[in-house]
């Protein structure tokens, strides 16, 4: 019991479960808003629900181990990377392909159960989560390509309810892009002097310290406008604008601690940007109440 207990730790080390609060409140918005759109209810079922859960969980878990695997001689050198279990030995890379291999499954053949364009649009977006890891070794817009990634979601959360892509759902994808894009620039400064001398192509490592705060900044800018469209055009009201606000206020103070202390950017990457994404579900979720 206590070997399984330490592998279920060490999975969970692998995948950093805590960070699906970045991408799930952002699927359940799409959902809602979809099922209030299509049935004038916000509630789309307990099947859909479970459904969409297995769907977002699987693709997380695929998309992060896919990354440690491609990453491990990234990872390997780098002293923040170096005690990950895919790095110090804990999960071997056959154990960790096949639980690859295993959410890929599930994720596609969860999709099957939903409808007909979930299912085909499966196979692009696991090789779009497959592929991010090969980005940051060849160009600078790696941390956009992750915003796309987690940017998904809500496009997923849409189709899963209505089989289509509406307007409003590709301008609150875009809005997540840029907002984990911004967010993403920032915690790669931790890394500036490693991604240096590793070739890498963050953001930070070409242009440095200075110009990536702007750049992130310019990030969370277009996050806020993004949002406020997707506000307009799904036809939402007070409450939903009230979450941009409140959003672009939560990534000013994001901001404000990564400039004062540097030492500080785990709080505003964890803390902040997971308040974020819940505070926006919930006044949405006011908003079509």
């Amino acid at each position: 019991m206590a070997k399984f207990i330490q592998i279920l730790k060490d999975i969970n080390e692998l995948i950093v479960f805590k960070h699906s609060v970045f991408a799930l409140p952002f699927i359940f918005i799409a959902m809602i808003v979809a099922s209030k759109s299509g049935s004038g209810s916000m509630w789309f079922g307990f099947g859909l629900l479970v459904l969409g859960v297995l769907c977002a969980v699987s693709a997380r878990n695929y998309a992060m181990a896919m990354n440690r695997l491609l990453d491990e001689d990234i990872d390997r050198p780098n002293p923040r990377c170096s005690s990950r279990p895919s790095v110090d030995g804990r999960i071997g890379r056959a154990n960790l392909k096949a639980f690859i291999i295993a959410n890929a499954v599930i994720f596609v053949v969860v999709a099957f159960f939903i409808n007909s364009l979930a299912f085909w649009l499966s196979f692009v977006f696991l090789a779009i989560l497959g592929g991010y890891s090969y980005v940051k070794r060849f160009s600078s817009l790696a941390h956009v390509v992750l915003g796309f990634c987690l940017g998904l979601a809500p496009i997923a959360g849409v189709i899963a309810v209505s089989g289509e892509v509406p307007l409003w759902s590709v301008l609150l994808c875009l809005g997540v892009v840029f907002w984990v894009g911004g967010f993403d620039v920032l915690y790669s400064l931790q890394d500036i002097d490693y991604d240096k001398g590793a070739g890498l192509f963050s953001i930070p490592a070409i242009y440095g310290q200075k110009s990536s705060m702007f750049i992130s900044a310019l990030f969370h800018g277009l996050c806020v406008i993004f949002w406020t469209l997707f506000v307009w055009a799904g036809g939402l009201g007070f409450w939903a604008y009230l979450a941009v606000l409140l959003s672009a206020f939560i990534l000013y103070k994001e901001h404000t601690i990564v400039r004062a202390d540097f030492n500080k950017i785990d709080k505003a990457f964890f803390t902040l940007n997971g308040y974020l994404g819940i505070m926006f579900f919930i006044l949405v979720w006011i908003d079509l109440w």
